[in-house]
């Protein structure tokens, strides 16, 4: 039988907690809960050894760096993994909790099942947990490794996980890929549809993947852009539309997909 990832979550709402916490359970995972004070998530964490912590950035008496260095500085660099959470971030303070020990930084508010997927990613990529279950190397839906391919593209163009774009672009890629007529119709399908899943408006979803996609351009590896996208779109036309960026995407991953089959 699979080792169960051990999550430690401190957060002192209810709400959160029954929620986001059932949606962690579903995924596999024993579920811990402590209060948002950082010397009590210290004491619980010496205590029932969690795989991951799950933890705001900002709490009482000691924040979230605080912990990570208390907890390196313990264990000597053996401790859990950290996933810390905040409602507030900026490239500064990204890379000083980064830099501080995170494994994951997620902003407020955020997918549970997208992040319980974040986090079985990095248990396994750290031995923590096996590469892949059977049950996914099996599988007969597309759907896992499909979102795996898309996770990893928008990485390497250097979209930030951390931003809401991030997560509308790879929805949006995926339905692309199985709906390609949905791109002719961005804005009356394609926009809305993602904006059902995560109770926003169309219109919110076209800025947030717009600003993903600027922020790759300002961010990302030239030689990676180019490989995707051209150095006509890079050096002549700028960054790709939405829907471009979106179309160029699926096709390029549905094509593998043929070819692989």
């Amino acid at each position: 039988m699979e080792k169960h990832i051990k999550l430690l979550i401190a957060n002192d709402s209810n709400e959160f907690n029954r929620d986001y916490g059932r949606i962690f359970e579903k995924s596999g995972m024993e579920v811990l809960y402590t209060q948002k004070d950082g010397i009590k998530l210290l004491e619980k964490i010496e205590s029932s050894h969690p795989d991951v912590v799950l933890t705001d950035l900002f709490m009482p008496r000691l924040d979230g760096i605080g912990v990570m260095k208390a907890i390196q500085t313990k264990t000597a660099g053996q401790g859990p993994l950290f996933v810390i959470v905040s409602n507030f971030t900026s490239p500064a303070l990204e890379r000083e909790v980064m830099m501080s020990g995170a494994s994951y930084f997620a902003i407020t508010p955020f997918n549970a099942a997208d992040l319980a997927d974040r986090i079985i990613q990095l248990c396994s990529m750290t031995g923590i947990v096996p590469q892949l279950s059977e049950k996914a190397q099996n599988t007969t839906s597309n759907e896992p490794s499909l979102e795996i391919q898309v996770t990893e593209i928008l990485h390497q163009i250097g979209v930030p996980a951390h931003i809401k774009g991030y997560h509308y672009l790879r929805d949006s890629i995926i339905m692309a890929i199985k709906n390609p007529d949905i791109i002719n119709a961005v804005t009356k399908q394609l926009y809305p549809s993602v904006a059902k899943q995560y109770d926003t408006t169309a219109s919110r979803v076209e800025r947030a993947i717009r600003h993903a996609i600027e922020v790759a351009w300002d961010r990302g590896d030239v030689d990676i852009l180019n490989s995707y996208f051209g150095y006509t779109i890079h050096n002549t036309r700028g960054k790709p539309t939405n829907s471009e960026f979106i179309a160029m995407i699926s096709d390029r991953l549905r094509l593998h997909m043929k070819s692989a089959s």
